[in-house]
């Protein structure tokens, strides 16, 4: 099922072809997990740090996604708030994504991993 490293088929008919591309997914998997309480924001590498701070926000930034044979894998990084508990917090990030992106693409999602990159102390109960 997959197409290239920018994307990947997930129908072909007829009336044509439907690609969606892995940023489609990790946009996807990024607004969902920014849904769940306690969740401060989504962590990323030097690079997507500095394209914030230039005003250019990264809809993706701290997700990376993997997509085989129409199962995808997603790594999540973020910043959790100060006071959540962080079990929970990552079981939800998990629950939210993998119920976004299934129902968004049709696609099967293995699984989720979560890496909380730090506790933003600005934020919290």
């Amino acid at each position: 099922m997959a197409e290239n490293r920018k994307g990947f088929k997930i129908k072909e008919d007829k009336l044509g072809k439907v690609k969606i591309a892995d940023e489609v997914v990790a946009i996807i998997a990024g607004l969902a997990a920014t849904e769940v309480e306690g969740v401060s924001s989504m962590a990323g590498n030097i690079t997507n740090e500095l394209v914030s701070r230039l005003g250019m926000k990264n809809l993706s930034k701290g997700i990376r996604v993997e997509v085989k044979e129409g199962v995808v894998r997603v790594d999540v990084a973020l910043n959790i708030a100060y006071g959540y508990a962080i079990p929970e917090v990552s079981s939800k990030v998990q629950e939210k994504v993998k119920i976004a992106i299934e129902n968004m693409t049709g696609l099967e999602v293995s699984n989720i991993n979560v890496r909380i990159a730090s506790v933003d102390m600005g934020t919290g109960r």
